[in-house]
């Protein structure tokens, strides 16, 4: 097939087209710069925002399939920022894809479309999308999955899958923040501990995979959104201290209340809302629900209707960002 991957530079969907290349299929990538890593596979490289549509129409022209990956991502920035990607970009995808009668679309969405602030255990796709956001990301995340879900018919179809928190060696966002925070000592879990799912990059891959394979018209998984994981919850501190471990960091044992931290969530969102700062608050009111509730998730029927099986265990993942931090991580992220 002919594949156009949004977001081909970023964490996941460099190593998805990466992967889409090994298996033989041609490959386009459309974002906001280029990468040498992405020429070196002989990929095409279209340069442009993902929300704009004439670059969107110029890289899907003559593709099969769209792998939707780009986003806009984490706690700080307005709500036209996030808008503007998450939703935009999906109206561009959605558009240039009829235009040029692109058949498959698989999206790439989040857990948190589905997180309410409360503790979520064993939470299948029958859970419906929150009515109530503390953050930007996930309100345009729902919508943009409700778009991509609505567009599934008779000569287009979509699936969207809810990856969730995922690492492995180039991660360029979870692991170096935390190594961060810990160095400066700014490291603290909230409340009890609880458990969270995550998903190791290969397998997340491999779920994108495996949707793109299995997805056409009239098929048991179009139409609809899955939840992907190690399919093994694990407590957050418990996860945070094996790979602050496999950066060669000692434990972390502290903890601040869970009140203490929605209540410097707030007053940080204010704060930054009335000083103008468009940076990331250390913390917000959907971080602390983050950081202190239960999220995990049956991942029954993806492995049914997708056939997703994770290959890579949590054991092994660690070794391989182990040797991936020792290798590269220092020269990268040491202060």
């Amino acid at each position: 097939m002919k594949v156009l991957v949004t977001g081909g530079g970023g964490f996941l969907g460099a190593q998805i087209c990466k992967q889409l290349r090994f298996r033989g299929h041609e490959v386009v990538s459309i974002a906001r710069n280029k990468y040498p890593a992405l020429e070196q596979l002989d990929i095409r490289q279209v340069v442009g925002d993902v929300s704009a549509f004439d670059p969107m129409l110029n890289a899907s022209k003559g593709c099969d399939a769209v792998i939707h990956t780009a986003a806009r991502a984490g706690i700080g920035g307005s709500l036209a920022e996030y808008s503007s990607t998450n939703i935009g970009g999906t109206v561009a995808v959605l558009g240039a894809c009829e235009m040029n009668g692109v058949g498959k679309i698989v999206y790439t969405s989040t857990p948190s479309v589905v997180h309410t602030g409360e503790d979520i255990e064993n939470g299948d796709e029958s859970m419906p999308h929150a009515t109530r956001f503390h953050a930007h990301y996930p309100a345009t995340k729902a919508a943009a999955e409700r778009q991509i879900l609505a567009a599934n018919g008779p000569n287009l179809a979509t699936v969207a899958l809810r990856p969730h928190l995922i690492w492995g060696p180039g991660d360029n966002h979870l692991l170096p923040r935390l190594v961060q925070r810990a160095r400066a000592g700014k490291l603290r879990f909230v409340g009890p501990s609880k458990k969270i799912d995550t998903v190791y990059i290969d397998n997340a891959v491999q779920a994108h995979l495996d949707a793109l394979d299995r997805l056409e018209v009239g098929a048991p998984c179009a139409g609809k959104a899955y939840f992907i994981s190690q399919g093994q919850p694990i407590a957050l501190d418990e996860m945070v201290n094996k790979l602050l471990k496999a950066a060669g960091m000692p434990a972390e044992t502290r903890r601040v209340s869970v009140t203490m931290a929605r209540t410097m969530g707030f007053l940080f969102e204010h704060w930054y809302q009335l000083t103008g700062n468009r940076g990331e608050p250390p913390m917000t009111r959907f971080l602390a629900e983050q950081l202190s509730t239960a999220h995990w998730f049956n991942i029954g029927a993806a492995r049914r209707d997708l056939g997703y099986q994770p290959k890579v265990t949590l054991i092994e993942g660690m070794v391989r960002v182990s040797e991936w931090w020792l290798r590269e991580g220092k020269f990268k992220y040491a202060p």
